[in-house]
């Protein structure tokens, strides 16, 4: 297969698979940790007005959510590329990084909720799925 072709294939399915994980590991977590009483996780607007009534507990799920599904997406992204796979992961881990930026300023999470998520959950993850996938430090 043409190496560009299979290196764009790894950038889309690394974003697939990682979104995937995000979402099923959102869409269970519900069930296992509720949200407070007449929070609907789903809604945006919902999660604005009440995430003043979220405890730690509640923020457990989001971090795995945005740790896993970028470990996947990177690990994905370097098993398929037929080249510089650290790269292609690290490039996984800035995509769900920039996301996450995203989402902690629509909704304006607790500081160390933030910086955990920020710091913890993308580039680090992304690393460690391009290294799982045998990607080398290219130069």
């Amino acid at each position: 297969m043409n190496p560009i072709l299979r290196n764009v294939l790894a950038v889309i399915a690394g974003i697939i698979l990682g979104s995937i994980v995000n979402m099923g590991i959102i869409t269970i977590s519900g069930s296992i940790i509720p949200p407070p009483e007449g929070v609907d996780p789903t809604d945006m607007e919902s999660l604005k007005a009440s995430l003043h009534l979220f405890e730690p507990r509640h923020f457990i799920f989001p971090f795995l959510a945005h740790a896993l599904g970028t470990l996947v997406g990177a690990f994905a992204a370097a098993s398929i590329a037929a080249n510089n796979k650290l790269k292609f992961a690290l490039g996984i881990g800035a995509f769900f990084l920039i996301g996450g930026i995203t989402n902690i300023i629509m909704l304006s999470s607790p500081i160390w909720f933030t910086l955990l998520d920020l710091v913890g959950a993308y580039i680090p993850m992304a690393w460690l799925g391009g290294k799982l996938a045998g990607g080398k430090k290219s130069s």
